[in-house]
């Protein structure tokens, strides 16, 4: 075998290596990646809305010794608690040798994905059929959202406090709901509008039925059976809609894609693709050296606005909780922490490469993606991780040995989008993202493999340990 030349050598010691972690892992590992995704799946058909993703985090939390946080009790190191937020945002600590005043370790995703919200007069009738009215959630492509099999989730808040949940079309025999197009032969016109005009945001009525009330008398008899059914199952009337939050999603399974069943494919996966790594690392930590903090938030979507979204002091009250239990001021706790944002990054797609700059994307099976920045353009909108603290994230997932990769999110001038990371940040916690990459992001059904989510849940474990 000739001998390596110096450039050759040069280039081991210098260049940058990136490689296809599925070549250079060995099958345990692999097979540990597809293990872990089992659970995956089952979280994902489970927690179709956020309320749905924080009840069943909130349950394997308690099979896990996890307890609901009371003030004024003292917990020391190794104590498990949760911080619950309207059942919309949750937060799990496993609190740590050391005082909070020297920081804690803040993993945050979030658990609320994009969808077709009912608005609050949602039902009517036309031409003897009945639907719902949406107001979409997040950033969508409408034109995905025709001509799917539906399911609703979501709850009746009724005057007298009660909370009737609601999940219609998940179930092999339960009803399916769909958005109807227009037939190709008929479109003509609507061919004529712009990829996104294609179907417009009123467009998107929700077909629930056809069966009229058995009576002739009376108009909206198909609506007024609608609503028998409604208050026969739920206890509820037309008026209750007022005090709802009703959401469409995609009536599909979690499941595997592929001939070598090496990825996921799933509606929700931005962002409980790393929701769920966060959340099964924290369970797992057993006495951290700092206190661990694992966040799984609302309305990230929309910009993390109202009080379960991070835009909120959410956060900065359960650092507070646990700096008064510990006797500290939780401004130097917050100070001195440091956090993952757990969002994901577009993933390059064999058939889209345009939209991305080779050097700075990521890729499917490459690993879990270290985003320094998103932002859009001239880096709007975005915290900009410090050279230092990404450093030390490089340091941390090297030594462990898992598998990672940068990334940025698309070409310069072509867009871009946000995390969580700018309103921790602004709390003055160093923070950054890591998460997984995700094909068709945004869409009713997106693709992620299974071992960039392996990576992920160990790089949030090794974070958080």
């Amino acid at each position: 075998m000739s001998e390596k030349s110096k450039s050759e050598i040069l280039r081991e010691e210098l260049f940058l290596k990136r490689k296809n972690g599925r070549l250079i892992s060995d099958e345990e590992i692999l097979k540990k990646a597809d293990d872990y995704c089992v659970g995956y799946k089952q979280f994902l058909d489970l927690a179709k809305t956020e309320r749905e993703a924080v009840k069943n985090a909130v349950d394997m939390a308690k099979k896990a010794g996890f307890t609901e946080f009371q003030r004024g009790k003292k917990y020391n190191a190794g104590d498990r608690v949760y911080f619950n937020n309207r059942g919309k945002t949750v937060a799990f600590a496993v609190i740590g040798k050391e005082n909070a005043e020297n920081g804690v370790n803040i993993t945050a995703a979030h658990v609320d994905s994009p969808r077709l919200d009912l608005k609050p007069n949602p039902l009517y009738e036309d031409i003897e059929l009945a639907l719902f009215k949406t107001h979409y959630y997040g950033g969508i492509k409408k034109y995905q959202w025709t001509a799917i099999p539906l399911a609703l989730h979501g709850v009746f808040a009724l005057k007298d406090g009660t909370v009737k949940e609601v999940s219609i079309g998940e179930k092999d025999d339960e009803p399916k709901f769909v958005i109807n197009d227009l037939l190709p032969h008929l479109a003509q016109e609507q061919s004529k509008r712009t990829l996104s005009e294609g179907i417009k945001g009123e467009e998107l009525n929700v077909l629930v039925g056809s069966h009229p009330f058995k009576d002739d008398k009376g108009s909206e008899l198909v609506k007024l059976n609608i609503l028998k059914l409604l208050n026969e199952k739920y206890g509820v009337t037309e008026a209750d809609f007022l005090s709802a939050e009703l959401e469409m999603v995609p009536a599909t399974k979690a499941c595997d894609i592929g001939f070598d069943r090496s990825l996921v494919g799933a509606y929700g996966q931005d962002d409980r693709v790393c929701a769920y790594p966060a959340l099964t690392a924290v369970l797992e930590v057993e006495v951290p050296q700092k206190t661990a903090i694992a966040i799984l938030a609302d309305k990230e979507e929309i910009g993390s606005e109202g009080n379960t979204g991070l835009n909120s002091d959410f956060l900065k009250h359960i650092i507070g909780d646990i700096s008064k239990m510990q006797d500290c001021d939780y401004t130097v706790a917050l100070r001195n922490s440091k956090c993952l944002s757990a969002d994901v990054n577009a993933g390059t797609d064999p058939t889209f490469q345009d939209v991305m700059e080779r050097r700075n994307a990521s890729f499917l099976n490459y690993g879990v993606v270290v985003t320094k920045y998103t932002g859009a353009r001239g880096k709007s909108s975005t915290s900009d991780a410090s050279a230092e603290y990404v450093a030390e994230i490089r340091n941390m997932l090297d030594n462990a040995g898992i598998v990672w990769q940068s990334g940025e999110l698309g070409r310069v001038d072509l867009g871009g989008g946000g995390t969580v990371a700018m309103y921790i940040a602004n709390m003055g916690v160093d923070v950054v993202d890591l998460g997984v990459p995700v094909l068709s992001m945004h869409a009713p059904f997106e693709t992620t493999a299974k071992f960039d989510i392996y990576m992920c849940y160990r790089a949030m474990y090794e974070f958080m340990k």
